[in-house]
């Protein structure tokens, strides 16, 4: 055999190798969900792209139906599988990931393994007072209370399927170091939709993309399926059981304004199937909803390209420098509080500054100078110059910033966390940032079992919810992390209950 021959060969045995194995390489955005003429599963160049269902393929009946699949989706998906029922997810984007893979901090959870090899001293009841508090004591008490006491055995369910999240630091409005991120410092969006991906490809999932869910099919007031478009034809899918994970609003500002009429003229950081699908189609079937006038306003948003910059970065130690070349605020308050704070500023915007120090510790800006968000410069002065702000200005406040760090004392705004990492290490970064709108905290009523309720209280069976679909969990203001712990924690539970639900 010629020697072309033999290396065509080996190619195409390494690719198969890859596929089988389910690849844990890092997906590409540009990931492919064209149909393959035979096979559920595309052999795919150099395995590091993500494939999908044929829809060809397509059952007409599952035990459990997913629609949607964020991290919410995937996470039931899973549990459904473990639990032993068959079960299917239908994405209508032409990829999966939804907001999930938007997201860059992490997952907040107490009690953990991790706080606990790093000191950390934390408990849960401190991780719901301080979350009861941030939501403005808004927050459905039954629902946070399984958030944070569930949070520590997500973390290692997340561990033991390879997502490890160890890498522990803080979140606004939190008093602990708490967000759970990847030790690689990479963005937790990417991470953890790759890695459940990489599972639901193990277990032989099916992910069907393109697939429009329309309507929630019921009779007698149960959830019996979906009704679902795919290459312009109407399918009817039956189930024992539906899991509505299709996401927030955050993306239809008609919805937005019809709410929040303050918020025309913002951008926003969702992705553009957030269009909220999921509780329109709920609410068909008698679904209550809760809180919908709760809508997030994130402060750190790049405005020209509607990119949100992580409050990781302020929780490594970035400060946030007004127009006069000036901190104006305690960066590491409430995102309501400094999304205020920056809009009460005469100029409305304000930039991150941090340094190489920082730089290093945090792959996510790879991401932000790949888009070319970020000003850098060798030193604080002429750092400021490229800004347009003051140097005299900048360079005092640096100063007195990293004395604050030694001291582990802010005398001018109280800042207390975030402070393991001055700002003297050059070249140094900053990035023009204002609010934009981020999340939606109102949704359908579900209860601990993720049961989607009617305003009666009562459960429409076979119907369960999870993730940004859903409301109360967050009360009027959503802590950065706990949208990862909220899409973890409760789509576990949906797919659990879901295929209880579908064995009865």
């Amino acid at each position: 055999m010629k020697k072309k021959h033999w290396l065509v060969l080996l190619a195409s045995l390494f690719a198969i190798f890859l596929v089988a194995c389910g690849s844990t390489k890092t997906a590409k955005e540009t990931e492919k969900s064209s149909t393959p003429p035979s096979s559920s599963e595309e052999v795919v160049s150099g395995a590091s792209e993500k494939t999908y269902t044929n829809p060809k393929e397509m059952k007409k009946s599952y035990d459990v139906v997913v629609v949607g699949s964020g991290g919410a989706g995937m996470a039931a998906a899973i549990s459904a599988q473990e639990a032993g029922a068959t079960v299917a997810i239908f994405e209508k984007m032409p990829v999966i990931g939804g907001n999930t893979t938007k997201s860059s901090g992490g997952m907040n959870a107490s009690e953990t393994k991790y706080q606990k090899a790093q000191g950390i001293d934390d408990t849960n009841d401190l991780f719901y007072e301080e979350t009861l508090k941030g939501g403005k004591g808004t927050n459905d008490p039954e629902l946070l209370r399984y958030l944070v006491d569930n949070s520590s055995e997500a973390i290692d369910w997340l561990d033991s399927i390879g997502i490890t999240l160890s890498d522990v630091s803080f979140s606004g409005g939190f008093s602990k170091a708490r967000i759970h991120r990847p030790a690689d410092g990479s963005a937790v969006g990417g991470y953890l939709v790759n890695g459940l991906y990489n599972n639901l490809m193990e277990k032989k999932v099916p992910i069907f993309v393109n697939a429009d869910v329309t309507e929630i099919t019921e009779k007698d007031g149960a959830a019996t399926g979906i009704k679902v478009t795919v290459d312009g034809k109407e399918k009817t899918i039956k189930a024992k059981a539906v899991i509505d994970t299709a996401g927030g609003f955050g993306a239809n500002m008609d919805m937005i304004t019809s709410y929040k009429p303050e918020l025309k003229g913002y951008v926003t950081t969702n992705h553009e199937g957030a269009t909220g699908d999921g509780i329109a189609m709920a609410q068909k079937l008698g679904a209550a909803t809760v809180q919908m006038d709760k809508i997030q306003i994130h402060p750190t948003v790049y405005q020209e390209k509607s990119f949100l910059v992580s409050e990781a970065i302020r929780g490594e130690g970035a400060v946030l420098i007004n127009a006069e070349g000036k901190r104006f605020y305690n960066e590491m308050e409430t995102r309501d509080n400094v999304s205020a704070a920056i809009n009460a500023l005469p100029e409305q915007y304000a930039y991150v500054v941090f340094d190489q120090q920082l730089r290093e510790h945090s792959k996510s800006i790879d991401t932000y100078e790949e888009k070319g968000m970020v000003v850098k410069a060798d030193t604080i002065e002429e750092l400021a110059k490229e800004m347009g702000v003051s140097p005299e200005n900048m360079k005092s406040t640096i100063d007195a910033w990293n004395g604050y760090v030694a001291a582990k004392n802010d005398t001018e705004f109280g800042r207390t966390t975030g402070m393991d990492r001055d700002i003297s290490k050059g070249p140094f970064y900053s990035i023009k940032i204002a609010p934009g709108i981020h999340h939606t905290m109102g949704g359908l009523k579900i209860n601990t079992n993720t049961e989607v309720l009617k305003e009666d209280g009562s459960a429409i069976p076979g119907l369960f919810a999870a993730g940004e679909v859903t409301g109360g969990v967050h009360g009027s203001n959503r802590i950065g992390g706990n949208a990862v712990a909220d899409i973890i924690i409760f789509g576990r539970q949906a797919g659990t209950k879901a295929a209880e639900f579908a064995k009865k």
